[in-house]
């Protein structure tokens, strides 16, 4: 059974979308919320909740198959500061690869690191900070891809996310695993562009992962809504009213639309601040394409999302409920959520969405470690470099 360690694991939404088919053999977070729900659902014996900075060699056992690592995303996204992978937050990058250049000089790198964080990373510090990742990965002795994989391929849910995914030199690659070239819909003009302006030398050890694109979601946001949430009230008619005085002549025309439509209409709604005649005023912007904006984490009132539903001339509206974000990152209702609010809102809106990760695994990570050549002891030199023999012509790992 091929093994993990899971770095910035919050509550372990990593962990369930890889699935039983593989062993965690050690997670690891800093906020002790999240680690209380990761022990809730997961178990703690192999859980270690501190920063990163204070994690070494003699806290990880043996060596894993695949390392993940959600590094935080606070100054790398456009709503953060700009401070990039310099900044305290998602400049816990740097540690983490410490311990990964440790684990290499030990002989015990593994097979594969994957790397998650928001899309603003390709772009951030005008892509110095993409081109620092990359070079990293490159010094340890890794080729590494990055794709951009959107939740909503899967889920009712607009969340697309950065994946790097680096395989150490000596692993056989299967296969129909690398694309000769860019493949919609996972290498945006954004990646594209990103790829274009590294300097030769890390061109030359880039991979264009291919991976299946995934059939036509069918789940609709309407169809994850709670009648009856626990987590949440309704609004009373007031607060719907004060809702609805919040909107643009653009966002309430979207709503008499949805009035008209003669069925039951979910739309989701963020708070946002706009400009207007030269003045701050906070908006209501709401959508009712079936699928919810980014879940965020919430540091305030605009960042929580709310919902309206919309029957014909009667219209509710409350904050979305923590089981609706749980079922919008593709957790099971048998999770155990925080029973705060805020603390469960954050644990879901700072994760990875499930599904993704499972589809990754089965494209991935799963052919190169199930791969005859890759079971030994590859970083000793060992391990069988040869593709050919790994997946002989007509040989397909590949999963749809």
């Amino acid at each position: 059974m091929p093994t993990f360690f899971e770095f910035f694991a919050g509550g372990g939404m990593v962990r369930a979308g890889l699935g039983a088919g593989w062993t965690c053999k050690f997670a690891n977070d800093f906020d002790a919320k999240k680690g209380s729900a990761y022990a809730e659902n997961w178990g703690a014996d192999h859980l270690i909740v501190d920063d990163v900075r204070n994690v070494g060699l003699a806290d990880l056992p043996g060596v894993a198959d695949l390392v993940w690592g959600s590094f935080p995303c606070q100054d790398l996204s456009l709503a953060g500061g700009g401070a990039g992978l310099k900044g305290d937050r998602s400049g816990t990058f740097y540690p983490f690869m410490s311990i990964m250049r440790e684990l290499n000089e030990g002989g015990r790198a593994p097979k594969i690191i994957a790397l998650e964080n928001v899309v603003g990373t390709l772009t951030s510090h005008g892509g110095s900070d993409f081109q620092a990742i990359c070079r990293v990965l490159k010094e340890l002795g890794y080729r590494f891809g990055a794709f951009v994989a959107d939740a909503a391929l899967f889920v009712p849910q607009s969340r697309p996310r950065l994946f790097v995914i680096a395989v150490h030199n000596s692993v056989t690659i299967p296969l129909g695993l690398q694309g000769s070239s860019p493949e919609h819909p996972w290498h945006t003009s954004a990646l594209k562009r990103a790829f274009e302006n590294l300097p030769r030398e890390l061109r030359e050890d880039w991979i264009w992962w291919s991976m299946p694109k995934p059939r036509k979601r069918t789940l609709d946001f309407a169809d994850l809504v709670e009648d009856r949430p626990d987590s949440v009230e309704w609004h009373s008619s007031a607060e719907t009213t004060a809702l609805l005085s919040m909107m643009s002549e653009v966002n309430l025309a979207k709503v008499e639309t949805a009035k008209a439509a003669k069925k039951r209409m979910v739309g989701t709604i963020y708070k946002r601040t706009r400009w207007e005649h030269g003045i701050k005023v906070q908006r209501a912007e709401i959508r009712f394409d079936d699928i919810a904006g980014c879940l965020r984490t919430p540091a305030g009132g605009s960042s929580r999302q709310l919902i309206m539903i919309v029957e014909g001339k009667k219209i509710r509206s409350r904050l979305i409920s923590t089981r609706e974000t749980a079922r919008l990152m593709g957790l099971s209702d048998s999770y155990k959520l925080p029973e705060k609010y805020n603390q469960a809102y954050h644990l879901t809106g700072d994760g990875v969405a499930v599904p993704v990760v499972r589809h990754i695994a089965k494209s991935i990570f799963e052919p190169i470690v199930k791969c005859k050549g890759n079971d030994g002891d590859f970083t000793n030199g060992r391990g069988n470099t040869m593709q050919e023999e790994c997946c002989p012509e007509g040989t397909s790992f590949r999963t749809s």
